[in-house]
């Protein structure tokens, strides 16, 4: 087992790819495929399964990548300290559904981490690719939601994929709308009240059961309803049609403008937002120093919205 095999792993998962990977990596494909097989060999373990759609990690493959990762960034502290070699490119990659105050955390975190080269990721997407990405690894960390409703569905797979559900924070329902609607002065609104308005929700894709909604009340009827894909559009449409999308109260005027508010929902329930991790690995001196932002923007619009 070489230093050079571990990179070469780490490299495969960040990409979700051999292929992607060998061309990052100035190798041949076939070179690539060949060092997976002998490092397999070696240990004696599959690190990846290999399906029609590509592959992914096994369960002995995310446990081998949480040490390999370890492995490989003691190694370059080690070049850094005895060989004069100049830091590696800090790596930090996070999944989310789309919540502004994760693009928040993500931005302190690139403002205070002082590297002179970098390679973050922010995905914010769908809520099954969330627990994918964090299962194989792609992401150190997840940041979705759970409730009443969707919370069996959710902790089931997150137990067959080895993940764990660390809360953040527990909210009650808000809807967000534009400062000119109608709704913007009240104190509340209930269902009753936006009976009339859009209904804004993020697609799933394939996997659009009401369990992976990133709304709640996915199952309550809407008479008009328009499904995005990105939070851009979404907040557009909540200005041009005066639509609304129900969510935790927390909104960013700092990445959004003034001109999109929240309001509290009366309704019997609650959002507790979490970030979830593979429960095999050690996460990375970033993925820490992310998870620290997020605290601190949480507590700050925390208090915002206590005012």
């Amino acid at each position: 087992m070489t230093l050079q095999q571990l990179k070469y792993m780490i490299e495969i998962v960040n990409c979700g790819s051999i292929n992607e990977a060998a061309k990052r990596l100035y190798i041949t494909q076939p070179s690539l495929s060949n060092a997976v097989k002998e490092l397999e060999t070696e240990i004696g373990i599959d690190i990846f399964i290999r399906t029609p759609r590509g592959i992914t990690l096994s369960r002995d493959g995310a446990e081998f990548l949480g040490y390999a990762r370890q492995v490989v960034e003691q190694a370059g502290l080690l070049e850094q300290r005895y060989l004069n070699k100049k830091p590696s490119r800090q790596l930090c990659s996070i999944s989310t559904q789309h919540y502004a105050f994760a693009v928040n955390a993500f931005v302190n975190l690139i403002k205070h981490s002082g590297a002179d080269e970098y390679e973050f990721t922010l995905r914010e997407t769908r809520t099954y690719e969330i627990i994918e990405d964090v299962k194989n690894l792609r992401s150190e960390i997840g940041i979705m939601y759970m409730n009443p409703f969707n919370r069996g569905v959710i902790e089931k797979l997150l137990r067959e994929t080895s993940l764990d559900f660390h809360s953040l924070f527990t909210a009650k329902p808000h809807i967000f709308i534009s400062t000119e609607n109608p709704l913007a002065g009240r104190k509340f609104v209930t269902l009753e009240d936006l009976q009339e308005y859009p209904y804004l929700s993020f697609e799933q894709g394939e996997f659009n059961s009401f369990y992976f909604s990133e709304e709640i009340l996915s199952t309550v009827f809407h008479k008009k309803s328009i499904h995005v894909s990105d939070r851009a559009t979404l907040f557009n449409l909540l200005i041009g049609l005066n639509g609304y999308t129900i969510s935790t109260g927390i909104v960013s005027a700092d990445l959004n403008g003034d001109n999109i508010i929240s309001v509290p929902l009366q309704v019997d329930d609650y959002i507790e937002v979490g970030w979830i991790c593979n429960h095999q690995i050690q996460l990375s001196k970033q993925a820490n120093a992310y998870l620290s932002e997020l605290e601190s923007v949480i507590k700050k619009y925390s208090l915002l919205l206590q005012e």
